[in-house]
């Protein structure tokens, strides 16, 4: 029977309030250091749900299997956006491109991430929509992938689905990990299962992959237009700014992941399902592997505030000397993708 993910977990953060410690996250961190080394928690090699952090994944696999993306839309299909006006219009426009609509969306309808345009979207009279959740974007370049490679669009949640067995080898490939689960994720696309190693290391892959590459194409969009991939105030964008050519995603339940241009890369989970402590724990983890940037220092700090003013901090709790073995690198990128329409059912 396979481990809890609890097993073996390590203090990612505490949170202190006016000197005392009032409580504690734990969860698995897993790094890729440029020197055999890298900052370790918990144990990487445990097997979870990468959630939304898998996006550039599948955003590199729908490339292989056809879709024609790239800058801001691309990053879209990567994206767990704000649901601003823009977030939206671009999910329509890569519908479009394909001979779409919004109505060929499967994903859950819900109102956008952001405070403001969902009050906006509310005061229009708007319902819950497809469109307006923050995975419509990667829903939208399902559906093109699918227009390009001639599969059918009503089936394409279907974890049988060509493009969603495509996409499994894929995560497979990057990831080094076999896939254990199959689960379906909160917007209904499927969700594959890898290590948290496995995610370090498939951001390694994607932010050292070579310009005309999938990889390389997805890292670049990400780089380029880091409001597209979550939004102006999302601590994912604010880390995406402040750590020039990082490529990096947020995902549920207190997963992240990233990477630098040199393959330094980073994935936690934090087991309480918590955001709150993520960018401290990410902030710590860059700077253990050599960042130093003021701007990911103030991103990194999250107050712990009492009657409005600040009374204490989340303190992470990552190891700030390179003592523990770095997550291996391999596998490489794959050049090719095997056929998508081979293999079994996921």
């Amino acid at each position: 029977m396979e481990e809890s993910v609890a097993t073996g977990a390590g203090v990612l953060a505490t949170v202190v309030r006016s000197g005392v410690v009032e409580s504690v996250h734990h969860g698995h961190l897993a790094s890729v250091g440029a020197d055999g080394s890298g900052p370790r928690v918990g144990r990487p090699g445990t097997t979870f749900f990468p959630r939304s952090a898998l996006k550039p994944v599948q955003a590199a696999a729908m490339l292989r299997a056809g879709l024609d993306l790239d800058g801001e839309l691309l990053a879209l299909a990567a994206a767990s956006h704000a649901g601003l006006p823009g977030h939206r219009e671009g999910a329509a426009r890569i519908l479009a491109r394909a001979g779409l609509d919004t109505g060929a969306l499967r994903n859950t309808p819900d109102l956008p991430l952001d405070a403001e345009a969902a009050a906006s979207w509310r005061a229009a009279g708007s319902p819950p929509a497809p469109v307006a959740q923050n995975c419509s974007g990667k829903h939208a370049a399902m559906l093109a992938t699918c227009v390009a490679a001639g599969w059918d669009t009503a089936s394409y949640l279907d974890p049988g689905h060509p493009l969603q067995r495509a996409i499994r080898r894929h995560v497979e490939a990057l990831t080094g990990d076999d896939v254990r689960h199959v689960a379906v994720d909160g917007c209904g696309a499927p969700l594959f299962s890898c290590t948290v190693a496995g995610l370090a290391r498939a951001f390694s892959a994607i932010a050292t992959a070579g310009p005309d590459t999938p990889e390389g194409r997805v890292a670049a969009a990400i780089r380029a237009h880091p409001e597209w991939l979550g939004g102006p105030v999302r601590p994912v964008t604010r880390i995406l700014r402040a750590v020039p050519g990082l490529v990096a995603k947020d995902g549920a339940e207190g997963v992240f992941a990233a990477a630098l241009p040199d393959g330094r890369a980073l994935a936690l989970t934090v087991l309480d399902g918590a955001a709150r402590p993520v960018p401290a724990v990410v902030a710590a983890a860059l700077r253990a592997l050599g960042v130093r940037s003021a701007e990911l220092d103030a991103v990194g700090h999250v107050p712990v505030l009492g009657h409005g003013a600040e009374v204490g901090a989340v303190q992470p709790a990552v190891p700030a000397v390179l003592t523990e073995p770095a997550v291996p690198t391999e596998p490489a990128v794959p050049t090719e993708l095997p056929s998508p329409v081979a293999g079994g059912a996921a």
